[in-house]
């Protein structure tokens, strides 16, 4: 197959730690052919979806990982498969690229379904299982984050459509921070903001589970550093082996149905003790550690779903 990888540059990518890389690597291994482009080159041109980027090889060499051919203009039609792995912010840069990408849609198989990734953000798809998730309020308006606050006391405040732990506060019952932290937020975003009730079994890890075509196949707990709140591995958190529990497949039998059925092929969620905090659809990461704690390759379970898609 022709396989179109829409993501930030390649050449940047951690190999022993990036999911991209590790997609094109099986890919390739696979016998499918790659190109790279970045968003910036995406376009639409008198009826034609096009890109502007390489042919690519990759091998697990860093520094030396993705060798590129001549920049050149493709119409994206005629790929096979297009995967949509560039990170948030979810912006209107990001949205727009959904909405071309969406134009594929008779022609090219959008790994992760663009239509679904632009309406169901990961913050955001959360909101249709309340009784899986912990207390939560979206809100821009101060007065409605400060009772939140006061009912629950302890919080998580954080940017609506940030990642990786940017922005990202504990407020604690005697803080005083809240409305400076307001005034940062909105000061230079037109955004809502997040707040959750603050939940202490943070401390023992936040699960990240990895479910392909709507079946969970594995989980990695990262733990938060010394002192840190948020276990992003952005931020220091230490990915450590975990399984499933039974919560946690109640977890994804609830949503991987709905997940299947609206082309999500690749998705992390993240479990805090018993809540579901985030569904991750943008550009979910964890594959390359699952597949060295669990030894399963993952990455072959997304190319064979997505090869069955495709016929």
């Amino acid at each position: 197959m022709k396989i179109a990888f829409q993501m930030d540059p390649i050449g940047a990518v951690d190999i022993n730690a990036d999911s991209s890389f590790r997609l094109a690597e099986e890919a390739q291994a696979r016998g499918h052919s790659l190109f790279f482009y970045s968003p910036d080159h995406l376009a639409y041109q008198e009826g034609r979806v096009t890109a502007r980027g390489h042919d690519f090889t990759v091998q697990r060499v860093q520094g030396d990982h993705a060798q590129l051919g001549e920049m050149r203009e493709v119409d994206l039609a005629e790929f096979d498969v297009i995967w949509l792995r560039q990170d948030p912010p979810f912006d209107m840069h990001y949205i727009t690229s959904t909405h071309l990408l969406d134009r594929l849609k008779d022609d090219t198989l959008v790994v992760n379904d663009p239509f679904w990734v632009r309406n169901y953000p990961e913050k955001l798809l959360v909101l249709d299982f309340p009784d899986l998730t912990p207390p939560t309020t979206i809100a821009r308006d101060l007065d409605t984050i400060k009772a939140f606050k006061a009912k629950h006391g302890d919080v998580i405040l954080k940017p609506l459509y940030g990642n990786g732990g940017a922005g990202v506060f504990r407020l604690d019952a005697s803080d005083r921070n809240l409305t400076s932290l307001h005034e940062l937020f909105t000061g230079f975003s037109r955004e809502p903001l997040i707040v959750q009730k603050f939940l202490p079994d943070v401390s023992n890890g936040d699960k990240r589970v990895i479910l392909v075509d709507g079946e969970a196949v594995g989980a990695i707990n990262r733990v938060p550093a010394e002192g840190e709140t948020r276990s992003n591995m952005h931020v220091g958190g230490r990915p450590e082996k975990i399984g499933l529990t039974a919560r946690d497949r109640e977890i994804c039998d609830a949503i991987g149905p709905l997940l299947k059925e609206k082309g999500q092929v690749f998705v992390g969620i993240d479990v805090i003790g018993d809540y579901l905090t985030e569904i991750n659809v943008t550009s979910p990461t964890g594959i390359q550690e699952l597949e060295r704690f669990d030894g399963v390759n993952i990455a072959e379970k997304i190319w064979q779903a997505i090869e069955a898609k495709i016929g």
